[in-house]
């Protein structure tokens, strides 16, 4: 799992069926003093995560599949949690 913002989000008229019912949006990976770390990222997101809120995302593709029903999805990143807040000087 992955500390990442929500950068924006992506409109597709044409995806996999897998994902027609998902709100798709870029995360970026983010450290833990919030500057970016390594290349954004699109996850499904059940949350309704808003744009710049802090997310906690996953790159565990069985779980992504499962949650959108369908074995041979090419999803791969889901949002698993927003953070409301983090306690100072604790490393994620």
């Amino acid at each position: 799992m992955l500390l990442a913002r929500v950068e924006g989000n992506i409109v597709a008229t044409r995806k996999h069926p897998s994902l027609d019912a998902w709100r798709l949006v870029i995360c970026q990976p983010i450290g833990s003093d919030g500057q970016p770390e390594g290349a954004p990222v699109i996850a499904i997101d059940s949350h309704g995560a808003g744009m710049h809120q802090q997310v906690i995302i996953s790159s565990d593709g069985l779980a992504a599949r499962k949650a959108v029903g369908v074995d041979k999805s090419p999803v791969r990143w889901l949002i698993t949690g927003i953070v409301d807040e983090r306690e100072p000087g604790v490393r994620i």
